[in-house]
Formats: C-alpha cells, structure tokens, sequence
C-alpha cells in the first residue's frame, strides 16, 4: 500500500471498505483494488483483498459467482448479500464513532492548548 497510509490500518477497515464498495456494485478483486486506489486508499496487494473477500464470502455478506470475461479467464465477481448490508450498516455506524474519536484526539493533540 502506498500513498502513506499504513498498511496495519488498512487491514482494521478493509471489511468496512469492501462492504461499501460492493454496495455501490458488483465487482470482481482486481476492480475492488482498482476503485480502493481511487478512493486514496493506495495500492492494495492482492495477498490482501483475495482472503478479506474470501472471509466476507464465507461470513454470508458477500456472494461470488464466476463469469467469463472477453479479454481472459474467467472473473470471480462479488456482490454484498442480505446479510452484508446489514453488516455494512453496523459497521458504518461503528466506524462513524470511532472516527469521531480518533479526529478529537488528532485536534487536541494539534492544540494542546485548547
């Protein structure tokens, strides 16, 4: 991963990430690494993606089904079930609070005045 965010926190919200991505659509690992760069979340490996999808697969919040592609083999495509949107919006929840905390305390540590 590039673009300076640590790889260790990537690994704390990638389920977050994936989860929201699949909410917006289908997708197969290459292009979830392709729209997570674009997010700003830089580059991840595959050693990374391919198991957390695996995991979300396995949990029931993701399914997969394989389709031929035109320009390779065939393409692993995974889409949020039922049961991940639910989990999407519990994380997402969760993740609203924790990020709350975590910017108060970079602005207090920014202002140690204040």
């Amino acid at each position: 991963m590039d673009d300076g965010i640590p790889s260790h926190w990537l690994h704390g919200f990638l389920d977050l990430a994936l989860l929201s991505l699949l909410a917006a659509g289908r997708d197969y690992g290459y292009g979830l690494t392709q729209r997570l760069a674009a997010a700003g979340l830089g580059e991840v490996p595959g050693g990374t993606i391919y198991p957390a999808l695996l995991r979300l697969e396995r949990q029931g919040l993701a399914a997969a089904t394989w389709e031929s592609s035109a320009s390779g083999p065939r393409r692993k495509y995974f889409e949020l079930t039922a049961a991940g949107v639910t989990a999407l919006a519990g994380l997402a929840e969760q993740w609203r609070g924790f990020s709350a905390s975590i910017t108060g305390l970079a602005e207090s540590a920014r202002d140690p005045l204040r």
